[in-house]
């Protein structure tokens, strides 16, 4: 016996009936003091995250350990109490994405026609000293680079690097190889006099 299509047992179109259960996920306002010099551009927050509302959650995440080992404070402070360490050391933590549809936490799964971008220029804008953005990860930069680079005003573009993912799911290299590149990257801007 032939299997019913979605149009027989809903009375939709199969596209229609995807799309309904299609997953919108929507991102957390930036972590940002108006002297930030550094932002840190994820894509999108897991699942993890997005349950926590708070960014990179997941337990085997690297990004807490990594900014705790470069800023010197304990990775187990409480949430806000990392986010103050991050501010008060001049780096704001943002995602390139606003929302988009993406079943699960990979980057990989975001459906690139849902993709809606946050708003960097504006925040480059109103965050004058920023000198150099970081990109979480390839995907974050594959994402800015579609989505934000052709909008933006070239005239006051900050430098630009990719490091490698924090994500568990980027597992090509070892925490104290991410560290060490993570550290050269912040380092020197880190070290400039505000």
């Amino acid at each position: 016996m032939a299997r019913p299509s979605s149009t027989e047992t809903t009375g939709k179109p199969e596209t229609t009936a995807k799309a309904e259960a299609a997953i919108v996920v929507r991102s957390f306002p930036a972590i940002a003091e108006p002297d930030a010099r550094i932002l840190i551009l994820g894509s999108m927050p897991g699942v993890a995250s997005l349950t926590a509302h708070r960014y990179y959650a997941h337990p085997h995440n690297g990004f807490w350990p990594i900014m705790a080992r470069i800023l010197e404070f304990r990775p187990d402070l409480p949430y806000e109490e990392r986010c103050r360490s991050l501010t008060a050391a001049g780096i704001a933590l943002w995602d390139v994405l606003q929302q988009c549809v993406r079943p699960g936490s990979l980057d990989a799964s975001i459906e690139h026609a849902s993709v809606v971008p946050n708003d960097i220029e504006a925040f480059l804008r109103n965050h004058s000293g920023v000198k150099l953005i970081c990109f979480n990860g390839a995907a974050a930069e594959q994402l800015f680079r579609r989505h934000v680079l052709p909008d933006l005003t070239k005239s006051r573009l900050p430098a630009m690097q990719r490091l490698p993912s924090t994500s568990p799911a980027h597992a090509s290299l070892r925490f104290e190889q991410k560290l060490a590149l993570w550290l050269q990257a912040l380092g020197p801007t880190l070290a400039s006099p505000f």
